[in-house]
């Protein structure tokens, strides 16, 4: 039998909404992709959202409505992909990587870990909800909140929050919930990812909402349009009305907005998610109630006061070294089920190697990351193989033991 680790959940309703979208005369950034984004931001509490062509692009345009740049230090756990680290690059400002900590098993930010790493540079803070759990960010607020008088603001939004920015990275998250607040609501800003492997997919695409709270709905909205269609005072759409060709270019800006076309899956995706969340949920008490009494650990989605997304299985393998745990996936190869890890830390990659940073100052993401694995969870799983990849589990692992 053969598993693969996450392919899209594609149906023909998805598949007639794109042909409807490809018939309708309009292709690109148009009213489909504005009724995705009302429906983000409906499901994440919020009055406004913006879809864009990737969560990455959406915590970059972040950054720079924050007026992040050069001089400026990030905070970002080591422990996450390149994509929570690589915007502040791209803005020109300084990522402070900071080692996993005690919270959410060490997978969240750990609050005292982040009260460590602030300094007068520091602008933003980007927590990541791996693998669809959010982090606890009513007490990062407690810390940001705590360094008031050490933050100098700098531009109309830093001024709004008066205190360091906090932006999720809910690229997971989509949907989850930690106290009865939903991901989008919780941090000052929460990006999510719509890529193919996601929860919920436009094949492309990612969004960003804000906490409406901050008086700056329309604002924020203009900017991150300006910003990802070129700097243009006016959108195609707008432009295609009788007489309304005139614009200005405002700011030599960039180019990621969202289409129709991809909005069209979006959409439909939308109306199917509440049972994706509850599939997921049952695959994940599965894979719980057969693989702990085996000593296996993974990432807690439900607790008191937690519902998650249900975007990943990670699972950390007992008494496993990196070699063993390679070898684990090895075996489950040979069996033809796929798995993966999240994350290798970003102080392992050449490109923060280059950057300075070295793996043996960020011991705890390490030990996480060394007997990792992520086992197939996606919403196109049998019952027959989610029972199939535990018992090669289950196989991989009595044999690891042996070896």
């Amino acid at each position: 039998m053969r598993v693969e680790f996450s392919p899209p959940d594609i149906t023909d309703a998805e598949c007639q909404e794109v042909v409807a979208a490809l018939r309708s005369g309009w292709i690109t950034t148009g009213s489909r992709t504005k009724t995705l984004e009302k429906q983000v931001a409906e499901r994440c509490g919020t009055t406004r959202a913006a879809c864009l062509n990737s969560a990455t692009a959406s915590l970059e345009l972040t950054l720079r409505v924050l007026g992040v740049g050069p001089g400026d230090e990030v905070i970002v756990p080591a422990y996450t992909y390149t994509a929570s680290a690589s915007p502040v690059v791209h803005v020109g400002a300084t990522p402070v990587l900071v080692d996993a900590g005690e919270a959410d098993g060490g997978y969240g930010l750990d609050p005292r870990v982040l009260a460590g790493a602030i300094t007068p540079r520091t602008k933003a803070v980007i927590p990541v909800d791996i693998g669809g759990r959010m982090c606890d960010y009513t007490a990062l607020r407690e810390v940001v909140d705590s360094e008031r008088d050490l933050f100098a603001p700098t531009g109309p939004v830093q001024e709004a929050l008066g205190r360091i920015a906090l932006v999720a990275d809910g690229a997971h998250s989509l949907g989850a919930r930690r106290d009865g607040t939903p991901s989008g609501s919780a941090a000052d800003f929460t990006t999510f990812s719509f890529h193919a492997v996601k929860n919920l997919t436009t094949a492309e695409g990612g969004a960003v909402t804000w906490r409406s709270d901050l008086g700056l709905d329309e604002e924020l909205y203009r900017q991150y349009m300006l910003l990802s269609l070129h700097g243009q005072s006016k959108d195609a759409l707008s432009k295609t009305r009788l007489g309304a060709w005139e614009y200005d270019v405002v700011s030599p800006a960039y180019k990621c907005n969202m289409t129709d076309v991809c909005a069209a899956i979006g959409l439909v995706q939308m109306t199917r998610y509440d049972s994706m969340l509850a599939r997921r949920r049952q695959i994940i008490t599965r894979y719980d109630q057969a693989l702990a009494p085996a000593g296996v650990t993974s990432l807690r989605h439900y607790e008191d006061g937690i519902v998650s997304s249900g975007h990943l299985y990670l699972a950390n393998l007992p008494g496993l070294s990196e070699k063993g745990r390679n070898e684990f996936i090895e075996r489950m190869a040979r069996a033809d089920v796929a798995c993966n890890v999240h994350y290798k830390p970003l102080p392992m990659l050449s490109a923060y190697q280059r950057l300075g940073f070295t793996i043996g100052d960020f011991p705890r993401a390490f030990r996480l990351y060394a007997n990792e694995v992520t086992l197939p969870l996606h919403t196109t799983l049998s019952d027959e193989q989610v029972d199939y990849v535990i018992g090669c589990a289950l196989d991989a692992l009595t044999a690891a033991g042996r070896s």
